[in-house]
């Protein structure tokens, strides 16, 4: 008897093993890291992996653009807005066990301000002086006020690290987030696994998540189609929505970014230097046409360096209208009698390579060359957005918020360089009152818009779909992240 007891108890407790197996998301994007140090390389496709999950920083920002605690517990602003101090949870260790302390957030902010740093955003941890008072206090003053710096705090580039790991972070990432890198297949794919020492761990649903690289869009649709992905956040196969919205199994939907995709002119380079030319090419470019064939119409017209939905927006596209007629008047003011010849330089998003093609034949129109090009993000980052900025045109969707700024720095790879815009921006950040700040912010997008800096094309709306049941899906972006520890599937 006692024998058959022992068996039946066994035989149920069958169930409960099998509701205990590991909850396994796949999940599909574009473009694969080209590394996994998001303190040591520009790729957003970095932050879109790690961020949040390998990786935390002092803050996070939320769906909505808000900032709440994450590493930090809490903080308090000095008076004249330029220190911020913040106070850091106890017991927090990166997966190496190392434990989480003031000094190792001073080594993180120092290193990505140090002069051989590779961070994109060196050039604002450079200006901080930081202090440590005591194990669990930073203090962080800056040479002027910066109401956003929470924000900032909270971007891919402010990753903590621990300092025994930075040599190996890019294939290797130690992180204090709630996963871990389990295996990384270049080309193909890239799985994560849950830290079971993550602080908060029993509120991470996930145990495993493994990510598919899809570049192309019919793939991308295909893939899920045929069951072999469970969700796509930021999807590109717009193309094949109507078909996904008509399925049953899926849930999609369509929210906003603060992404910013545009023609970067390379302002280093005769005739481009010449504003009248740059107005020529943005005169030549119907950005209808390009969200429509670019982005399936999933996007709105831009005419400077700030998006539709941000504070402060103000709509800058009437400033260079599409005018084909226009564009060949200003050629022939700036003296160009003959067809004027650039190379323009697609990354290989697809809109960029669909968006350049469109470009290069209204430029043709307009009596402009464009000898199209196609690079890989490797040739991009090294050669173009970096190295010798060798292009004279390219098409690149700047992902990040609050990055009016990297007008206001010369060496920026577009090579604009003004003063008025210079000190305009300054305005922004030295500004005694809301008001005043916002008037500086309009003048600066104005004045972008007006000395043509670039061919602002289109904010982004980005489609994400999901299989019903699965939760935890960002619908607006402000920052490009995949936070996979808000992720449920529905039992």
């Amino acid at each position: 008897m006692l024998g058959k007891l022992l068996l039946g108890c066994a035989l149920s407790a069958l169930p409960m093993l099998a509701l205990a197996a590991p909850e396994r998301l796949t999940i599909g994007m574009t473009l694969e890291p080209p590394a996994l140090d998001p303190t040591a390389n520009a790729a957003e496709t970095i932050a879109d992996v790690t961020l949040y999950n390998i990786y935390e920083t002092l803050t996070k920002i939320q769906e909505d653009g808000s900032v709440t605690p994450l590493l930090a517990e809490n903080w308090t602003v000095s008076d004249d807005g330029k220190t911020y101090t913040f106070r850091l949870r106890e017991g927090v260790r990166f997966h190496n066990g190392a434990p989480l302390d003031a000094e190792t957030v001073r080594f993180s902010f120092e290193r990505a301000g140090a002069d051989n740093s590779t961070n994109k955003d060196r050039r604002h941890f450079s200006q901080w002086q930081i202090a440590t008072p005591d194990p669990l206090t930073v203090q962080i003053t800056l040479p002027q006020a910066d109401p956003d710096l929470p924000f900032r705090l909270g971007m891919m580039t402010a990753a903590i690290v621990e300092p025994g790991s930075v040599a190996t972070n890019a294939t290797q990432p130690t992180g204090t987030g709630p996963y871990q890198l389990a295996d990384w297949q270049r080309g193909s794919r890239l799985q994560l696994k849950k830290w079971p020492d993550y602080r908060n761990a029993d509120q991470v649903a996930l145990d495993e998540v493994t990510i598919r690289f899809i570049s192309d869009p019919a793939a991308q649709a295909a893939a899920l189609l045929a069951g072999d992905i469970d969700a796509f956040p930021r999807i590109q196969a717009s193309r094949s929505l109507p078909r996904l919205q008509q399925d049953p199994r899926f849930d999609i939907v369509i929210g906003g970014s603060r992404a910013k995709t545009m023609m970067a002119i390379n302002q280093r380079r005769a005739p481009l230097d010449d504003v009248r030319v740059r107005r020529a090419i943005l005169a030549a470019i119907d950005r209808d046409a390009v969200i429509e064939g670019a982005a399936e119409g999933y996007g709105l017209p831009i005419g400077s360096f700030y998006t539709p939905g941000t504070s402060a927006y103000v709509d800058t596209t009437a400033i260079n209208p599409y005018d084909p007629a226009k564009a060949k008047a200003l050629l022939k003011e700036a003296g160009l009698t003959s067809p004027l010849q650039v190379d323009l330089l697609l990354p290989p998003p697809p809109y960029a390579r669909q968006g350049g093609e469109i470009i290069a034949a209204l430029l043709a129109q307009a009596g402009i060359q464009a000898r199209i090009k196609n690079v890989e993000w490797a040739q991009w980052l090294a050669n173009v957005y970096g190295g010798e900025h060798d292009y004279d045109l390219t098409i690149v969707s700047h992902v990040e918020p609050l990055d009016l700024g990297n007008f206001a720095n010369p060496d920026y790879y577009t090579g604009y360089d003004s003063q008025t815009f210079q000190d305009l921006y300054q305005a922004t950040r030295t500004a005694g009152d809301e008001a005043s700040r916002i008037e500086a912010l309009q003048a600066a997008q104005r004045q972008l818009a007006n000395d043509a800096a670039a061919a602002f094309l289109y904010q982004p709306q980005w489609i994400s779909i999901a299989r019903k049941g699965i939760s935890g899906m960002r619908k607006d972006v402000p920052v490009f992240i995949t936070d996979f520890a808000s992720w449920r599937r529905q039992q």
